[in-house]
């Protein structure tokens, strides 16, 4: 048992991260990514409505894929599509791990609560507090790829961009623009009654959620600059919709504790990396949600970090 939590530790085996744990329950989730967070398209965790009140927002269904014309443009929307659910061997120059971006947008990008690309592509251009200026969709997608995927941006006008944005465009065909609709994002958390806890969350995920795959942390996971390291975004996303099929099983509480044991283990490193943990975590983490550069388990998490962009 001892050795088992050893190996629990942060910064410890960080090459087999998930592997060795054995699955108890449900999978945990198809991933927490990206892209990021980063890691959701849309930027954020979706905030919920004040108690009491009626979410406004307009409801949308994306079409059916059935109707996809078989021409030209159809065509790019299903490649888009190949790339969103196939990442890294589709797009393998531009990925640096093995996750998928449907990994975090849950059914190729449709499922709403889970930061479905139909309710992000209209709200973009916007501007991006993480790289102080307006941000186009491409733009966006570039960054799932640096931070969430831990690999490359594709360059401006690469097929790869043109493909997804062609995919997430169609989705949202009849969608108002510049509007915010249900099931955008993932529906924000309210602070939980106390403290998110790593013990705690430890438990929790090994009762309802240790999994193989994907890589929740480790050498082959989304890196310190992705979204979905903030606990905040990463418990969101998990009582929404883990574990896999029974979302809105865990309580509030569950979601904080296990998130902030998941983004409490190492991870490759943010490629804004500084050479200092500290001036990094001052420059680009300095908020209770990010875990870089504490220290948990007697581990400085960053300290320990891969570089990113390496593919395991």
């Amino acid at each position: 048992m001892e050795r088992q939590n050893e190996q629990r530790r942060p910064g410890i085996r960080r090459k087999q991260p998930i592997e060795t744990m054995t699955p108890i329950n449900k999978v945990l989730a198809a991933a927490l990514l990206a892209a990021s967070l980063a890691l959701s398209l849309d930027g954020y965790a979706a905030p919920a409505p004040p108690s009491g009140a009626t979410d406004t927002a307009p409801d949308f269904q994306p079409p059916d894929e059935a109707s996809l014309p078989d021409d030209e443009f159809g065509r790019m929307v299903r490649r888009g599509k190949e790339i969103f659910v196939h990442t890294d061997s589709a797009v393998p120059q531009f990925a640096g791990n093995h996750l998928q971006c449907q990994n975090c947008h849950l059914d190729a990008g449709r499922k709403a609560d889970a930061s479905p690309l139909w309710a992000a592509y209209g709200l973009y251009p916007a501007y991006r507090k993480k790289n102080h200026h307006v941000n186009t969709f491409s733009e966006r997608l570039q960054e799932c790829f640096l931070y969430s995927m831990n690999g490359r941006k594709p360059p401006p006008g690469d097929p790869a961009l043109v493909a997804l944005e062609s995919y997430a465009y169609w989705l949202s065909r009849g969608a108002p623009l510049g509007v915010k609709l249900k099931g955008q994002g993932y529906p924000r958390l309210a602070p939980p009654a106390l403290p998110a806890d790593y013990t705690r969350g430890s438990l929790v995920y090994q009762q309802r959620c240790a999994m193989r795959i994907p890589a929740l942390w480790g050498d082959d996971s989304f890196n310190w600059g992705a979204g979905m390291h903030q606990v905040g975004n990463a418990a969101s996303f998990i009582k929404a919709n883990m574990p896999l099929g029974q979302g809105n099983s865990l309580s509030d509480q569950e979601a904080w504790d296990v998130a902030r044991f998941i983004d409490s283990h190492e991870r490759p490193q943010d490629p804004r990396f500084t050479g200092s943990v500290t001036e990094t975590r001052r420059l680009y983490h300095d908020e209770p949600d990010s875990m870089y550069g504490l220290t948990v388990e007697g581990h400085l998490l960053g300290s320990g970090a891969t570089a990113p962009g390496k593919k395991p």
